[in-house]
């Protein structure tokens, strides 16, 4: 199955993530099929702290991929204050 889900990267203390559509059989932060945005946590001033490619995750989600819950409630989160 294919799930959009969160990649780890950054250093110790200071986690950043891609959001990246990938088989779920496959590592967190091993081989995925598309990165479509990423998180930074720890954003601060006028830093992005969450970006998605809204048309590629529809799409992605259009064809059957699922969003773990992680990323299913960061991009609702980013999406009510847009609103």
């Amino acid at each position: 199955m294919v799930t959009i889900r969160l990649a780890r990267g950054g250093s110790k203390k200071r986690p950043f993530f891609n959001i990246v559509v990938a088989d779920s059989r496959n590592r967190r932060d091993g081989r995925f099929i598309e990165r479509i945005g990423f998180y930074n946590p720890v954003a601060a001033g006028s830093a992005d702290g969450l970006r998605v490619d809204q048309a590629r995750l529809a799409y992605w989600q259009g064809v059957g991929a699922q969003t773990s819950p992680t990323v299913a409630r960061i991009v609702r989160g980013a999406a009510a204050p847009a609103a």
